[in-house]
C-alpha cells in the first residue's frame, strides 16, 4: 500500500473512531430504563463476548489468554479495570442524567490531565506553551466551578479517571484489543453476577423487549469497534495527527449537549467553555511545533 493511500486510511480510520466515540450520547439514553450499573454491566459482559469471538477469528485468542498468567500484567489490568469502570458508569450517568456538556468538558480537558500526570508522576518537562495552556484551562475550569455552583465532578472524574487509566495502557503497551479482552474478563464475575442477580429478582431489562435486548447486546460491539478504528489509525498517522483528531469526540458531544439535548449555557458557561478552547489552541499549536503527541495521544472509552 502507497503512503498516501496508508496515510488516508489511517484518517478514515482515526475521523471513523473519534467521531463513534463523539455520537455516543445518543446511543446511551436508548438503553433506557436500564440504570448506569446495568448498562456498564451489559457493556462489559458483551464487549468480552465480541472481543472473544475476534480474537478467535484472528487466531490471537491463546496468546491473550495467556496474558492471565503474567502477575505483573493483571496487577495492571486489575488497576486500569478499576479505572475504566469508573469512566464508563460515570459517563453514563452523566449523558443519561442530562449532563452531556459536561462530560464533553471531561474529555476537552483530558489532554490537559495527561501533561499534569507525565510532569508530576513521569517526571516530563512542560514546555512554555503548555505551561500557558494548563495554567488557561485551569482558569477555565475555576469559571465553570462559579457557573455551576460546585466543581464539575463529573468532568474531573471523567478526565482523571480516564488519564490515570491511559497513564497504565501506556506502560503496559498491550494492544487495545488484547488489554480491553483481559479487562473485560476481570470484571466479568461482578457484571455477570449483577445481571444474574437482577435478572433473578426481574429488575434486569435484558429480555423484556427484542429491542432494547439487541441494544445492550450491541452495546459489546459498540464499544470494541471504535478501539479497533484507532488502532487501525495509530499505526498509520503521525503522532500530532492522532493528538489533534482526538478533539473530535467532545466537540461532537459539546453539540449533542447544546443543539440536540438543549442543555442549558448561560454566558458564564460560554465564557468557562472559551477559555478551556483557547488553552486547546496553544496545545495543538505545541504539539504541531513539536512533531510529537506524546503527551496527548489518547484513546477513549466513554
Amino acid at each position: 500500500m502507497s503512503h498516501e493511500r496508508n496515510y488516508k486510511v489511517g484518517l478514515t480510520l482515526g475521523v471513523s473512531a473519534y467521531a463513534t466515540w463523539g455520537l455516543f450520547p445518543l446511543y446511551w439514553p436508548l438503553l433506557k430504563p436500564a440504570n448506569s450499573i446495568e448498562i456498564v454491566a451489559h457493556r462489559a459482559v458483551w464487549s468480552l463476548v465480541f472481543c472473544v469471538v475476534l480474537l478467535a477469528a484472528t487466531k490471537k485468542l491463546s496468546s491473550t489468554l495467556a496474558l492471565l498468567k503474567n502477575p505483573h500484567v493483571m496487577k495492571r489490568l486489575t488497576l486500569s479495570t478499576a479505572l475504566v469502570s469508573v469512566n464508563w458508569l460515570v459517563y453514563i450517568w452523566g449523558v443519561n442524567h442530562g449532563h452531556v456538556v459536561e462530560c464533553a468538558l471531561g474529555y476537552y480537558i483530558n489532554p490537559l490531565i495527561i501533561i499534569a500526570f507525565g510532569v508530576l508522576l513521569l517526571k516530563e518537562k512542560m514546555r512554555k506553551l503548555q505551561w500557558f495552556a494548563v495554567i488557561v484551562a485551569a482558569i477555565g475550569v475555576l469559571i465553570l466551578t462559579i457557573d455551576f455552583g460546585r466543581p464539575p465532578w463529573i468532568a474531573l472524574a471523567l478526565a482523571t479517571s480516564w488519564g490515570s487509566y491511559s497513564l497504565v495502557k501506556k506502560q503496559l503497551g498491550l494492544g487495545a484489543l488484547e488489554g480491553l479482552t483481559i479487562e473485560t474478563i476481570i470484571s466479568f464475575i461482578p457484571y455477570g453476577g449483577y445481571l444474574v442477580w437482577m435478572g433473578t429478582k426481574g429488575t434486569g431489562q435484558f429480555g423484556h423487549s427484542a429491542g432494547l435486548t439487541a441494544l445492550l447486546i450491541l452495546a459489546g460491539a459498540v464499544t470494541a469497534i471504535p478501539l479497533l478504528m484507532f488502532n487501525g489509525s495509530t499505526n498509520r498517522l503521525p503522532f500530532t495527527i492522532i493528538g489533534l483528531l482526538q478533539y473530535i469526540t467532545p466537540t461532537i458531544q459539546f453539540l449533542i449537549g447544546v443543539v440536540v439535548r438543549h442543555e442549558a449555557m448561560p454566558i458564564g458557561r460560554w465564557v468557562g467553555f472559551l477559555i478551556i478552547w483557547i488553552a486547546l489552541i496553544a496545545l495543538g499549536t505545541d504539539l504541531v511545533k513539536s512533531g510529537s503527541s506524546s503527551n496527548n495521544r489518547v484513546a477513549q472509552a466513554d
